[in-house]
């Protein structure tokens, strides 16, 4: 027999909105649903034999108040665009999620609950996007489910700017509030603090973090290592701070939450941090206030005493009375009410906005404008451009077709070439600055590459701009756990990695980038790509374009400092690896395989073979992750497995060209760090030449004719 919460509730006849709540409104039924919640919570992690039931408990109170009095949501349609995002920072306590939405009515049930962190289910241990309905971000490294908030925050500001900046303040359909939780550890990483400046900087009036103060790590108290003022630090942010007290006995106060929520809710001035002391595990006997309720199940006798501390029956697991379960699936009524009053507003919306209605129908579906290919620059062939320089281009071309493109750098936008539009700065009311625009195009990230990164996963995560960020490749590493979150959700972000070799010259090594590109290349779903050329950067700009409806995934593009020769531009790069100059004379019996600056250093050594009598094919690779996606008989064309002398070119650690090179071939690489010298000088003496090229490939052949 199915357990109520396996059940679907019947069809309610309310229609109206539930008012505002007050306070007041907290009765013995919302008491009894808290209190269910820390027995779910308890029961999966004790099923599992493993996980973090001690916030789910403790916040349980919070979360009802969140999800059952003060969010917009509708559980019925967890991807409502009206919706508020709610973000769990501390994805560790992902329990405490995954019972609110099967209490609420999204599609999970207490049969999800009992599989909690088992192979296929919807309740893995961390929060998953795309994985579990009403999961609005992958969490669980700490820190970032706040900067993914703040981009929400941004995107938000920024998409009602696209589709109706002149509503007042409040009133527009796509005015909502971004919601997240948080823990010590998130508040302790340097992520969070680069976002949460950025945020009070911004003036994100529709950002609500809860603070949850509960003195607990993994190592013990909190006093181990983090003492600050936490009120203070948020408040020299710029951030509105609120301090909820607990109950006499311990738990959290959900009529003071309420206020607390409201409050925020109402300021729209600044982001609020709401700061509340709780007890990690409260009200287990024994568990309560310990680092071992942070990350481990209780234990069957403690599950037990603390139901009987609640007034539950310890002899029940995974049980939710009929009456809890009648009350929390209100949200679905209140869901599907506020979800219809929002779709008549919507409506009025599209009707007074033919427009921009039009474009916000262009935009959420993915679909590029017609003709904006025809507007993209061609760079003439015999000239010499940095391929940073040719993005800089495509940005300034596309942006007055694009307005879903927006973006900026970590404080090195003249570097970076990455602004899209100099008399629009995305800041708020008040900024002095000329060019500040609540709306604005061009985003200024300052120093934060780490937040950055996390930023643009939030703004990708709210709906459907696109945003890019860029600083030099080298600091990708700043960036590093940001982008594997973002390839792990496939999340179509852009980031612009220039100066990408020792070619950049005399900044020296630790400008340098030498590991980074098969670091990144290591990542599942990253797609890297280093074009050769002015035009085969405006190629890898319209590729990523059109995949972002189609094949959605982060993007790094990787540009080159110095000017680099221009070729006639080939749709071919699109493809990831095509044959750039062919062998003449015969079919080809060396290739020469190159990314981007090294693209031209290979035509060169191709002259120097050629007069050698030996015919020589150069391809060009400027996305790897592209290529190998093509079919086999593609891929066998361009690299012919009959062709064993091979050669790959870029000036980086060779790890991974292997499996292009073959075991006859040869891989040129830089396996040391560079130097503070001119680039062309350090390209000669660490061996990038066109002699060093050729030689290689006589060498490849002589090892290809011994096997």
């Amino acid at each position: 027999m199915q357990s109520p919460a396996q059940t679907a509730p019947e069809q309610s006849t309310r229609h109206a909105e539930d008012p505002t709540p007050s306070p007041e409104q907290w009765g013995t039924l919302d008491q009894l649903a808290v209190d269910t919640a820390r027995a779910l919570a308890m029961d999966a992690v004790q099923h599992a034999g493993h996980g973090h039931p001690g916030t789910a408990m403790s916040l349980a109170p919070a979360a009802h108040v969140l999800f059952q009095k003060v969010m917009r949501h509708d559980p019925a349609d967890p991807a409502w665009v009206g919706r508020d995002r709610f973000v769990l920072s501390a994805g560790h306590a992902s329990v405490l999620l995954y019972v609110q939405l099967m209490l609420a009515g999204y599609p999970l049930v207490l049969d999800d609950l009992k599989a909690f962190r088992r192979w296929g289910s919807r309740t893995p241990g961390h929060p998953e996007y795309g994985h579990t309905p009403g999961v609005e971000t992958t969490t669980g490294p700490l820190g970032q489910g706040v900067a993914n908030a703040v981009g929400m925050a941004m995107a938000a500001r920024y998409e009602r700017g696209l589709y109706d900046p002149g509503a007042p303040d409040g009133s527009s359909v796509f005015d909502h509030t971004i919601w997240a939780i948080a823990g010590d550890g998130d508040l302790q990483e340097g992520v969070c603090a680069e976002a949460s400046s950025l945020a009070g900087h911004q003036k994100l009036g529709n950002l609500v973090v809860l603070y949850d103060d509960n003195h607990i790590s993994i190592e013990g108290d909190t006093s181990t290592a983090f003492s600050e003022d936490v009120e203070q630090r948020y408040a020299a942010y710029g951030w509105h701070v609120q301090r909820v007290q607990p109950k006499p006995d311990g738990d959290l106060d959900p009529r003071a939450l309420l206020e607390a929520f409201l409050a925020a809710r109402e300021e729209r001035e600044r982001p609020s941090l709401i700061a509340a002391r709780s007890v990690i595990a409260w009200p287990a006997p024994r568990a309560s206030g310990t680092a071992a309720a942070h990350g481990a199940a209780l234990g069957a006798d403690e599950v037990a005493a603390t139901k009987e501390v609640l007034g539950l029956d310890p002899g029940l697991s995974f049980h939710v009375p009929d009456e809890v379960l009648a009350h929390t699936r209100r949200a679905l009524d209140r869901g599907r009410a506020e979800h219809a009053a929002w779709n008549v507003r919507f409506a009025r919306w599209r009707d007074a906005h033919a427009g921009r209605a039009a474009e916000y129908d262009r935009i959420t579906q993915g679909r590029l404008p017609a003709g904006w290919e025809g507007e993209l620059p061609s760079f003439e062939s015999g000239t010499a451009v940095a391929t940073r320089k040719a993005s800089g281009a495509v940005l300034a071309a596309l942006g007055p077709l694009l307005p879903e493109l927006w973006g900026g750098s970590a404080d090195l936008a003249g570097s970076n070439n990455t602004t899209i539009d100099s008399t629009s700065s995305f800041l708020p009311e008040g900024n002095p600055l000329p060019q500040a625009d609540v709306y604005g195009r061009t985003v200024h990230f300052g120093i934060r590459e780490h937040a950055m990164a996390s930023v643009m996963n939030g703004v990708a995560l709210h709906g459907s701009t696109h945003m890019y960020g860029g600083t030099f490749l080298v600091f990708s590493d700043y960036m590093r756990p940001a982008v594997r979150l973002a390839a792990l959700m496939r999340l179509p972000v852009t980031y612009v990695w220039t100066h990408d070799s020792v070619g950049l010259g005399e900044d020296g090594p630790t400008h340098q980038p030498v590991e980074q590109l098969v670091s990144l290349r290591a990542i599942p779903g990253l797609n890297v790509v280093r074009p050769a050329d002015a035009n085969e950067t405006a190629a890898a700009w319209a590729e990523i374009l059109r995949r972002r409806g189609t094949r959605p995934a982060p993007h790094g593009l990787v540009l080159s400092r110095q000017n680099l020769p221009v070729y006639a531009p080939d749709a071919r790069a699109a493809r990831g690896g095509y044959v750039f100059r062919e062998a003449e004379g015969g079919a080809p019996r060396a290739l020469l395989v190159a990314t981007g600056s090294e693209v031209c250093l290979a035509i060169a050594a191709r002259e120097l073979l050629q007069e050698r009598g030996v015919p020589t094919r150069v391809v060009s690779m400027p996305c790897l992750e592209w290529f190998m996606e093509q079919d086999r008989s593609y891929r066998d064309q361009v690299l012919p497995p009959g062709v064993r002398a091979r050669v790959t070119v870029e000036a980086g650690v060779g790890l991974g060209w292997e499996r292009i090179a073959g075991e006859a071939g040869r891989v040129m690489s830089l396996e040391r760090f560079g130097a503070s010298a001119d680039g062309s000088l350090l390209f000669r003496t660490f061996g990038f030449t066109p002699e060093a090229v050729a030689a290689a490939a006589e060498s490849a052949m002589e090892r290809a004719a011994r096997r």
